[in-house]
């Protein structure tokens, strides 16, 4: 079939608005990465440059020599994010699968009160009383996983979506004449048929933890050994004394500013902070495109 010249037309642009939108996601992070290899004293005089007149590991030297609290927040952040993604992809999955159960009683209040979350919120201060004052999560753990652990509502609606778009009531219906158990149903046959939308609500939970800093920011106040790597580089960001207490031989601060890779080791560990998600994502891009389109055929 001859393509006609307005179908020519629309495929070419669509290719160079897709490659703009790329390089508009790629160049901050090529900048990034350049600059976590710049000489700390040239970034400091220059400026953020693709081209930097000098080219050092110094950095991450630095994050070496001082891995304690760095390597401690990254140990943090996978526990954090392994733990959050296993959990709250486990409650998500489930309560989607029993949502898309037309005979599930009480479904129409419930699908009221999740959509209704959507909409509404509690605020930050009573949020923050109830998980201080009655669950007691400040400067635990718990304070760093509760929070986002309660499911979010627009992941519970892609995983109805895909159970009802996606895993006939037929085979269910087959599985249960067979004499198999509600139990036995989503097991051996709905969550394996379920991958997909498993692997993008695993995608979506794993991300939001590895980014999360506001938990930590809000709820961990003393115990900065439980500080995630985006909760150091928050803190990092806001006190540079962080940097001048774990360096040696500097005479002060006001003189030795230019000495210390501040700005480049704060580079540094952003891309440091990038790697799992950039080394996950491609295995996982396929299930998520697949799920993203399944799961939202129709609610």
């Amino acid at each position: 079939m001859v393509e006609s010249h307005s179908d020519r037309t629309f495929k070419v642009l669509s290719h160079v608005i897709m490659v703009i939108l790329s390089l508009v996601a790629v160049i901050p992070i090529l900048l990034l990465v350049i600059c976590s290899f710049t000489d700390n004293s040239t970034l400091l005089t220059n400026g953020y440059s693709f081209f930097p007149a000098k080219l050092s590991l110094e950095n991450y030297a630095y994050i070496l020599e001082n891995s304690s609290k760095i390597f401690r927040a990254y140990g943090v952040s996978i526990v954090l994010t392994a733990t959050g993604t296993v959990l709250g992809t486990a409650i998500t999955i489930l309560l989607g699968y029993g949502l898309s159960k037309k005979d599930l009683p009480g479904n129409k209040a419930i699908s009221f009160i999740l959509i209704l979350t959507l909409l509404f919120n509690g605020g930050l201060v009573p949020t923050y009383m109830v998980y201080t004052n009655t669950l007691h999560v400040k400067n635990t753990f718990w304070g760093l996983l509760l929070p986002s652990l309660l499911m979010n509502g627009f992941n519970v609606i892609l995983v109805k979506s895909y159970f009802v778009t996606s895993v006939p009531d037929e085979i269910l219906e087959a599985a249960e004449i067979d004499g198999a158990t509600e139990y036995q149903k989503f097991i051996r046959i709905a969550f394996p048929m379920a991958v997909p939308i498993v692997a993008t609500i695993a995608l979506f939970t794993g991300i939001g933890y590895w980014n999360d800093w506001n938990n930590g920011y809000i709820y961990i106040s003393t115990k900065t050994d439980l500080y995630s790597i985006q909760n150091l580089l928050n803190r990092m960001q806001e006190n540079l004394q962080f940097l001048t207490s774990n360096s040696t031989g500097v005479a002060s601060y006001s003189n030795g500013i230019t000495e210390i890779p501040s700005e480049g080791v704060r580079m540094a560990i952003a891309v440091l902070g990038m790697l799992p998600i950039m080394v996950v994502y491609p295995w996982l891009q396929r299930f998520f495109i697949q799920g993203i389109t399944l799961g939202g055929v129709k609610g």
